[in-house]
């Protein structure tokens, strides 16, 4: 068991992969802090962008490591304060991110303990992404190559070489 201090918090660690993911999401929230630190003349920092809701835009980036494999079926989500200390985001708006996460059923709330990353979490955004990515990106994916007169045999010819 291993305690370690990060930005104002104590963590706690029984494993190895549990230290490489909390350092992950440390290091995630310390580039993010300092970049908005860095750019506070700015009305919004790179990290944020306007065109999107800043719960939206950090609901995807916890789905994003969901995805990716970074967070795991029962790792425990940091704290909504320490996410809003960390990114100087207000804790309603990390809240509301928790809270679609939680809709979507993707984690849970445990009294006293944390939110949790619930098993089948990652199985169920790679079929919503996917069935999105068909029914949303792919026709226009189509549509370009339409465009462009390319067709799949040369699509799979350039994948094979690498050019894709």
């Amino acid at each position: 068991m291993l305690y370690f201090r990060a930005s104002s918090a104590y963590l706690f660690c029984v494993s190895f992969d549990q230290i490489q993911k909390t350092v992950a999401i440390y290091c995630f929230s310390v580039i993010v802090t300092y970049n908005t630190n860095q750019h506070a003349n700015h009305s919004m920092s790179n990290d944020w962008h306007s065109n999107a809701p800043i719960y939206r835009q950090l609901k995807e980036r916890i789905v994003t490591m969901l995805l990716d494999g970074t967070l795991q079926t029962g790792d425990t989500l940091p704290s909504v304060r320490q996410i809003a200390a960390d990114f100087q985001l207000n804790p309603i708006t990390v809240s509301r991110a928790y809270q679609e996460l939680v809709d979507e059923g993707l984690v849970e709330t445990k009294r006293g303990l944390g939110m949790f990353v619930l098993e089948g979490a990652r199985d169920k955004l790679l079929d919503s992404e996917r069935n999105r990515f068909l029914n949303q990106e792919w026709p226009a994916v189509v549509d370009r190559m339409n465009q462009l007169g390319l067709n799949a045999t040369e699509l799979l010819k350039a994948i094979k070489k690498g050019k894709v």
